[in-house]
């Protein structure tokens, strides 16, 4: 086995990122290819989730494969090879099998022990399957996942440890409420029908919403959804169709909103958010955008925003960043604290200059300063600098300025209740981070979801499913080592077949008038005798290729029995074709089953 994994993930990489080097359907396709086209390479899967995006591959040579797969990964996902680099890991061998099954039973996962990633690992086998480009190794690791996912989740408890991420992210719309009870009764618009949307909507069926409206582009696809939903026996939810279109009417109908789509771009800029609540609550809504700011470089998180403090625009020639520290005054004790000698002494230069500008400003009369900062510098106008002068004779001892006294405590502006909750389960994201500016509007995305899980408490039986994860990494990679040797065995048996051929044929040559009763039992003594000596070898051998490091009884094998190398190749071949007919018959009944997309 030369199994190679090269990805980032959630907790590999930031959020911001994982956006940008996302993969769309076609993408995934086109990588897949050129992976397999490429030398060190002869398999290829790709595992591409709303936070993680994976590329799986048998390679020949461990160095030459590393460097093949981060360069593919950057070239298709558009992402500099050097900006992607420190955020790439990389597993070989049982390592790479104990990190896919950890994913598989949802350890690794946002939210711990969800299982919809069961369904993104069948899915990748299913496109590496109908673009032939998995092999016997990655058939046997993906199938293999899906049983020990299955397995974790119905032996232990660990769906208790989390739950879906759609599930998750109401809980952080609700902010701690019960979500049954926050959900009855609200309206929900769901923008997109891919299984991700299809889970969304389910969900809020399951918690009490009473309507749901679906958006999407393919509007069959909207109306089979909707059908699934009014049609099910444990909901009696309304719900109905739209074009993508009628979102922006919708929005200003809806209580929630959930979109998560396959669009590259912006599905609900910011003004459309605002739009939206301004029309529900009459209130005029507006985007605080930050100057120059790009999609994804707005920080997004659901903390509510400080009021700037008053006159903090007069810092603006401020060699400091003084206004990022909030509760701290321009001028004073409580802005210098925690300062070593040299930052001490850039910040008392612009106090001076400042004091003396000041009272250029007062001889001029121009300009506006703020009253409070203007009462201190008429007072004393020297005072900042006497005390920056006084508080620097202690910092040799002390080494930082001590703070004395607590902070200005910060004013914070009010937000009102959330008009609208939305949650943006996309990677891209659908929704302009600016939206969580907005007065009115609770945003919960994909980066505020990983910031509220990092800390979620685990579940013991996390622990359980370690151990499953173990067991089952040591059986198949103890499987995979015992097939490997297997080539070996047939071409040893079948070397002796030849022997036991080669020598009844001499009997029958010098006794000619050799029975056939007498030839058969003849011919079955020495076949019986060749079994028996053979039987205790190879079974032996099996039982210690399969362990640790066992690869090399192969090679011992060949080497005593003077073993053809190229019967060994013919007999992996055989095996090999012999397989792929088997699975290209299953994956031709699969699609049959599956019906019409």
């Amino acid at each position: 086995m030369s199994l190679l994994v090269v990805g980032l993930s959630h907790r590999s990489a930031p959020v911001s990122l994982l956006e940008r080097a996302s993969l769309s359907a076609d993408g995934q396709h086109k990588l897949l290819q050129d992976t397999v086209a490429a030398e060190p390479a002869t398999e290829a899967a790709v595992l591409a989730t709303c936070n993680r995006i994976e590329l799986y591959a048998d390679v020949d040579k461990f160095h030459a494969g590393v460097a093949e797969l981060s360069q593919l990964l950057a070239q298709h996902s558009g992402v500099g090879l050097e900006e992607l680099t420190p955020y790439l890991y990389v597993h070989y061998e049982d390592r790479a099998v104990h990190h896919l099954f950890s994913v598989a039973c949802g350890l690794d996962s946002m939210v711990v022990g969800e299982g919809q990633i069961l369904g993104q690992i069948k899915n990748a086998l299913a496109r590496a399957q109908d673009q032939h480009s998995a092999g016997r190794l990655l058939n046997d690791l993906f199938q293999q996942a899906l049983r020990v996912g299955k397995r974790a989740h119905s032996e232990t408890g660990i769906d208790r440890a989390g739950q879906s991420l759609v599930t998750f992210g109401l809980e952080q719309l609700s902010a701690g409420a019960d979500v049954q009870a926050w959900a009855r009764g609200k309206k929900a618009l769901v923008i997109g029908a891919g299984s991700m949307s299809s889970l969304a909507a389910a969900t809020l069926a399951r918690v009490g919403v009473g309507e749901i409206v679906i958006a999407n582009r393919t509007q069959d696809r909207a109306e089979r959804l909707v059908q699934i939903l009014t049609e099910g026996d444990d909901t009696d939810v309304l719900a109905r169709a739209v074009p993508m279109d009628a979102v922006p009417l919708e929005l200003t109908r809806a209580d929630v909103a959930v979109s998560c789509t396959g669009a590259t771009g912006l599905v609900l800029t910011a003004e459309t958010v605002g739009a939206a609540v301004e029309g529900r609550t009459g209130t005029p809504v507006t985007v605080a955008r930050a100057a120059g700011a790009e999609r994804g470089a707005v920080r997004t998180d659901v903390r509510e925003t400080p009021v700037p403090l008053v006159g903090a625009g007069a810092d603006e020639n401020c060699p400091l960043d003084l206004a990022a520290e909030p509760g701290f005054s321009l001028m004073g004790e409580s802005a210098v604290a925690g300062m070593d000698a040299a930052t001490l002494e850039q910040h008392g230069t612009w106090v001076d200059e400042g004091a003396a500008l000041l009272e250029r400003s007062r001889e001029l009369g121009g300009g506006t300063v703020d009253r409070r900062e203007s009462a201190r510098a008429e007072a004393d106008p020297e005072t900042d600098a006497e005390l920056i002068t006084a508080l620097a004779a202690t910092v040799a001892s002390a080494g930082r300025v001590p703070e004395h006294r607590r902070p200005e405590p910060v004013a914070v502006a009010p937000r009102p209740e959330p008009a609208l909750f939305v949650l943006d389960l996309a990677m891209p994201r659908d929704v302009d981070a600016a939206a969580h500016r907005l007065a009115g509007v609770r945003l919960v995305d994909i980066e505020s979801l990983a910031e509220a899980s990092a800390d979620a408490p685990m579940a013991a039986d996390v622990d359980q499913v370690r151990r499953i994860v173990s067991d089952e990494v040591a059986a198949f990679g103890a499987a995979l080592r015992a097939a490997h040797i297997t080539p070996t065995v047939v071409a040893l048996r079948t070397m002796a077949a030849d022997v036991v051929s080669s020598e009844i044929a001499r009997l029958e040559g010098r006794l000619p008038g050799l029975d056939d009763k007498h030839r058969a039992e003849i011919t079955q003594t020495v076949r019986r005798v060749v079994d028996k000596l053979l039987h205790a070898p190879t079974v032996r051998v099996k039982q210690l290729a399969a362990e640790p490091g066992g690869a090399g009884y192969a090679d011992a094998l060949r080497t005593l029995f003077d073993l053809d190398s190229e019967t060994v190749a013919s007999v992996s071949r055989a095996d090999r074709d012999s397989d792929d007919s088997e699975k290209h018959d299953d994956s031709e009944k699969h699609s049959k089953n599956r019906g019409p997309a």
